[in-house]
C-alpha cells in the first residue's frame, strides 16, 4: 500500500492508540491516562505470504512512549493499515482514518503482520530506518524458508502478545507451528527470553522449543550517550502441538490423588526436578557464572530483610516469626555460597509444559516483568528457581483449597485441605530428590540457604495476597511458618 501517513494521521492515530491502550492487558499502567508520544516506526514487507494481499495492507510497527504514569515505559504497537475493512479484523480496529477511510487494527491480530514478521526473521532481512526505527532479523535456522498459512493471537497473557502462526516448509512440505513472542513493554539490552532460550536450543536441550530466531530495534533513546539504544522486539520458536499447561496439570493431579488417595504426581514432580537441574546445569556450561563475593551476599541478604519488615508491616501477625526468621537469614548469610549463574528468573508451574508423550519442557525465560532487564540478565543463585517451584506446589495445593471453601462441608473440606496439603509436601519432596539425583547438588545440605530464598518468596507473596486477594493470604503465611519453625528440607 503506498498511502502515505500525513502528520494529521498519525496525530489521529495517537489519539486513537491513548483511548485503545488502556483496554489491553499488556498495557503496564492501569489506572492513568497515556500520555503518547511516537518515537518512531518501521514498515515491515508482507509479500511473501499465502495469507495476505500485499497490495492492500501496509504492515507497520509503532513505538510508542507512554508519559503519563510515574515512570515512562516505550511500547511496541504493531498496526495494520488497510484500504478496505476487513470483518474478520472488527474486533481490532483502533480507528478509521478520514477523510482516506482508511482502516487502522492492532497487527497482533491481522495474519499480515504475522506473516511479515516471519519473513523478516526467517530472511535476516532490515527494514529502512528513514523513520527512525531500524528492525533486524536474525535467524537461528539456515535456509529456513517458511511461508505463513494463518495465524491467531494466543489468549491470556498479561505482559506480551505471542501469535501461533500455521506455516509450510519449501514446497508446501508440513512444518511444525511457530509461536512468536512480540515484545510489548521495550528495554534497553538483550531480553533474557531470547538470550538463555537461545543458548539452550543451540547448545542441544531439548527442555526448550527449538527456536527460530529474533528481530532486534534500534531507536532513539535521548538517556544513551550516543542517543540510540537497542533491544529485541520478538522472538520465535517451533510450537509444540497438545501440551499442556504444567499448572492445570498439577491442579487436575492435586484432586484426582486427594479424591483417591493416590500418588499420581511423584513421578512427574521428580522428572520436573531433574529437567530443571538439566537446564541449570546446560547454562552453567554455555554462560558466564559468578563467583559470590561479601558484597554480593551482603547486597541479597540486605533485600531480603527489607522484604521481611515491609511484609511484617502489611500482615502483622508475621511479627511473630520475625526471631526465627532472623535466625534464618543469619545462618543462610553464614552458609558457603554456590557460584552465581543465569537461572530462569521467574521459575513455576505456569512456566512449564508437559508433553503428550511425557516429560517436561521450560519456556518464558524473561524473569520478573517488574524488575529492570538489566537486573534479570545478572548472574543470579539457582536455588532461587527452586524456590519458585516450591511455591508453586503450595500454590496447587491452596488454589485447591479455596476451590473447596464453598463445594464442601466443613469437615469435609478440612479433611481435603489437609489432604492437599500433603500432596504438596510430597510434590516438594519428589522435586527435590529429581534435582539432586540430576545435578549433584545437595540440597539437604544446603537447606538453610534454600529455606532463606522460599521464605523470601512467600513475604513476597503475603505483601501481594494482602493487597489484592485476601482470602489467599493464607498460603504463603502458613508456608512462613512451616520454614520459620523448622527449615529443614
Amino acid at each position: 500500500m503506498a498511502e502515505t501517513l500525513t502528520d494529521d494521521h498519525r496525530d489521529a492515530v495517537l489519539a486513537a492508540l491513548a483511548e485503545w491502550m488502556p483496554a489491553q492487558r499488556w498495557f503496564a499502567g492501569k489506572g492513568t491516562t497515556p500520555a503518547l508520544r511516537l518515537i518512531g516506526s518501521f514498515d515491515v514487507d508482507s509479500t511473501a505470504s499465502e495469507t495476505t494481499q500485499a497490495a492492500d495492507v501496509r504492515v507497520a510497527t509503532w513505538l510508542v512512549l507512554d508519559a503519563g504514569g510515574q515512570q515512562s515505559k516505550l511500547y511496541q504497537v504493531p498496526l495494520t493499515f488497510r484500504s478496505e475493512a476487513l470483518p474478520a479484523l472488527a474486533a481490532s480496529l483502533v480507528t478509521t482514518l478520514t477523510p482516506t477511510r482508511l482502516h487502522v487494527y492492532d497487527g497482533a491480530h491481522d495474519p499480515a503482520y504475522a506473516a511479515a514478521l516471519l519473513d523478516l526473521i526467517t530472511a535476516d532481512a532490515v527494514t529502512d530506518p528513514s523513520h527512525g526505527v531500524t528492525a533486524s532479523g536474525r535467524s537461528q535456522v539456515a535456509g529456513h524458508p517458511l511461508v505463513t498459512t494463518g495465524a491467531k493471537v494466543l489468549s491470556g497473557e498479561q505482559s506480551n502478545t505471542s501469535i501461533i502462526i500455521r506455516v509450510e516448509g519449501p514446497g508446501g512440505e508440513p512444518h511444525t507451528p511457530v509461536i512468536c513472542k512480540v515484545f510489548r513493554v521495550l528495554h534497553h539490552g538483550n531480553n533474557p527470553d531470547v538470550v538463555l532460550q537461545s543458548a539452550l536450543a543451540k547448545a542441544g536441550s531439548t527442555k526448550v522449543p527449538a527456536s527460530i530466531g529474533s528481530v532486534v530495534g534500534q531507536w532513539d533513546d535521548t538517556r544513551m550517550p550516543d542517543g540510540r539504544t537497542s533491544g529485541h522486539l520478538a522472538f520465535a520458536q517451533e510450537f509444540l502441538p497438545g501440551v499442556q499447561d504444567a499448572w492445570r496439570v498439577a491442579l487436575d493431579a492435586v484432586a484426582r490423588d486427594v479424591a483417591e488417595n493416590g500418588h499420581s504426581f511423584i513421578d512427574a514432580a521428580r522428572a520436573l526436578g531433574e529437567a530443571t537441574a538439566e537446564i541449570h546445569q546446560t547454562l552453567a556450561d554455555v554462560l558466564p557464572t559468578l563467583e559470590p563475593s561479601p558484597d554480593l551476599i551482603a547486597g541479597v541478604m540486605a533485600s531480603m530483610r527489607r522484604r521481611h519488615g515491609g511484609a511484617v508491616r502489611e500482615v502483622p501477625e508475621l511479627a511473630q516469626y520475625s526471631a526465627a526468621i532472623e535466625k534464618l537469614f543469619a545462618a543462610a548469610e553464614a552458609t558457603p555460597w554456590p557460584r552465581l549463574q543465569r537461572i530462569h528468573g521467574d521459575y513455576h508451574l505456569g512456566q512449564v509444559l508437559a508433553l503428550p508423550n511425557g516429560g517436561w519442557v521450560i519456556v518464558d525465560f524473561e524473569g520478573e516483568p517488574l524488575r529492570p532487564m538489566v537486573e534479570r540478565s545478572q548472574p543470579d543463585l539457582a536455588l532461587r528457581d527452586i524456590a519458585g517451584m516450591l511455591r508453586s506446589f503450595d500454590y496447587v495445593a491452596g488454589s485447591y483449597g479455596q476451590s473447596l471453601a464453598v463445594a464442601s462441608a466443613e469437615s469435609a473440606q478440612n479433611d481435603a485441605v489437609t489432604a492437599a496439603a500433603q500432596w504438596a509436601l510430597d510434590a516438594r519432596a519428589a522435586f527435590l530428590d529429581g534435582y539432586i539425583a540430576r545435578s549433584g547438588f545437595d540440597l539437604h545440605a544446603n537447606h538453610a540457604l534454600l529455606d532463606a530464598f522460599e521464605i523470601d518468596k512467600a513475604l513476597y507473596e503475603a505483601i501481594y495476597e494482602v493487597r489484592n486477594r485476601p482470602t489467599w493470604l493464607s498460603i504463603p503465611t502458613t508456608a512462613v511458618a512451616r520454614l520459620a519453625g523448622d527449615s529443614g528440607v
